[in-house]
């Protein structure tokens, strides 16, 4: 079983390959400020450490976001958002160590993309890929859409158009300047979050209090919730934990990546799993019935505002403004490195989607391409939105427990000692297959316009890969990375 502790004092930088030496099936070792070279002669530079990576991730993911679809959820599973959440949680964290051991082996910034590729066959990671690029892409376009939601409860006056459009501007020019900005800008958000969050907790506790409401079972209890509602409910939540799997697109960007990416995983689906819980149990003990806050999609405002005043409503808006800003910054950037990745490796056109500004280090066409996408949120609702991410969100993560299922079978066909013994077994491929379980029958459980549409974009990638292999007659390039 591949060790995902630290490495020890004074070893010598994690090897990372380079096209030329993975073709020969060597090593080098990479310091801090090596770059993955791309057509042109730039690649992306190495200079995140751990904390970067988990303030990053923890952007990505916003610890604000649990308010994003607390309405939605709540009146799809009449009243068992804490419940959803758990189930969430059981999927997320499963596929987590998947993601964690895929990234302590390899380390790319095509993340799912590669690791599929490399278990089950290029053409296989292509499509996965070409599916998780479906939540990647669209992801901040969702964002967007969030900021016009919360800055219309306290400035109605103001055209939704305009919170887009200033969203996305400022979250691709902060992404052109360079990652290492963008990281330190991340922290202090993140940070302003986790304040906005705590206070949030501290009133919602002081109104249940007040009101004569009792902590119990509220939100948790099974036998009051039918199994189809709890995982509709559920399958619009895996949105509120992408980022965990997204700081795996930094993999070469990091410094220590076999060791940071890993201990990144673990820590941001740790912190958000209890946060998430806590917040959506007090926040339903508080109203059971959601329906009784009037406004669904902008209940957290509403929610905000009762247990707070107007004055906390403003300091709760403003804080999940720093949240579209964390989320915009992040999203724009994961989604850009799996872009560059299959542009990369010629998957998609070299010309446009494989380069980076030898400059900053940014794939940049890539970045204002995820950009104009992400400014088409003013044609959306939330939900449809969600559905459509999520729709992606779960093929990646069923992909990335065969990945290591599939790297299991191998490595003891190979004769290879870490895939021998019951340790092994129940972890490389009794907890992955539990993992792809739950999230097929979340999958399954996406409504069903989420799940058309997801189909089509998958038949496009057929399409491009047909393409790309001249009528399936020529193998397609397997990516070129050392395990």
């Amino acid at each position: 079983m591949p060790d995902l502790s630290a490495q020890p004092p004074g070893a010598p930088p994690t090897p990372v390959a380079t096209p030329e030496t993975a073709t020969a099936g060597h090593t080098h070792t990479a310091p801090a400020g090596h770059t993955h070279t791309a057509p042109g002669g730039a690649g992306l530079r190495r200079g995140l450490k751990l904390r970067h990576i988990v303030f990053l991730g923890l952007a990505f993911m916003a610890p604000l976001a649990v308010f994003d679809t607390f309405g939605l959820v709540s009146e799809a599973t009449d009243g068992h958002v804490p419940l959803a959440y758990l189930a969430v949680l059981v999927a997320v964290g499963l596929t987590a160590l998947s993601y964690a051991r895929m990234a302590r082996r390899i380390t790319s910034a095509g993340s799912v993309y590669t690791y599929a590729g490399k278990a089950l066959g290029a053409p296989v990671g292509f499509l996965v890929g070409w599916s998780a690029t479906l939540d990647y892409v669209l992801l901040p376009m969702l964002n967007a859409l969030l900021a016009a939601i919360y800055m219309g409860a306290v400035l109605p006056a103001v055209p939704a158009w305009v919170w887009v459009l200033s969203t996305v501007v400022l979250c691709t020019a902060l992404n052109l300047v360079g990652v290492r900005l963008a990281a330190k800008v991340n922290v202090a958000l993140v940070i302003v979050q986790a304040g906005v969050a705590i206070a949030f907790l501290v009133f919602a506790v002081r109104a249940v209090l007040t009101h004569g409401r009792s902590f119990g079972t509220t939100g948790f209890d099974p036998a009051t919730v039918g199994l189809p509602d709890l995982f509709g409910g559920a399958s619009l939540l895996a949105l509120s934990f992408l980022g965990f799997d997204a700081v795996s697109t930094l993999s070469e960007e990091a410094e220590r990546p076999r060791r940071d990416i890993p201990r990144a995983i673990l820590l941001i689906v740790a912190a958000a799993g209890v946060f998430f819980l806590a917040i959506t149990y007090v926040m339903q003990t508080l109203f059971p019935d959601v329906s009784a806050v009037g406004d669904i999609v902008g209940a957290s405002p509403q929610i905000a505002r009762y247990i707070g005043g107007a004055a906390f409503q403003t300091v709760f808006v403003g804080g999940y403004l720093t949240a579209v800003l964390g989320c915009g910054l992040t999203q724009q950037m994961s989604a850009a490195r799996l872009l560059f990745a299959m542009g990369r490796d010629g998957m998609l056109p070299r010309k446009v989607f494989g380069r980076v500004d030898p400059r900053t280090g940014v794939p940049a066409a890539n970045v204002l391409v995820v950009g104009v996408i992400a400014a088409s949120a003013v044609f959306l609702d939330l939900g449809s939105a969600a559905s459509l991410i999520n729709f992606g969100a779960y093929v990646a993560f069923a992909a990335v427990n065969v990945a290591v299922i599939g790297f299991w079978v191998r490595d003891r066909r190979a004769g290879r000692p870490e895939a021998r013994g019951a340790v092994a077994a129940v972890l490389q491929l009794l907890l992955p297959a539990l993992g792809l379980v739950v999230n097929v029958a979340l999958w399954i459980s996406l409504d069903t316009p989420a799940k058309v549409v997801g189909v089509v974009w998958a038949l496009v990638g057929v399409a491009i890969l047909a393409l790309r292999s001249g009528g399936f007659r020529r193998p397609v390039r397997t990516p070129d990375l050392a395990e």
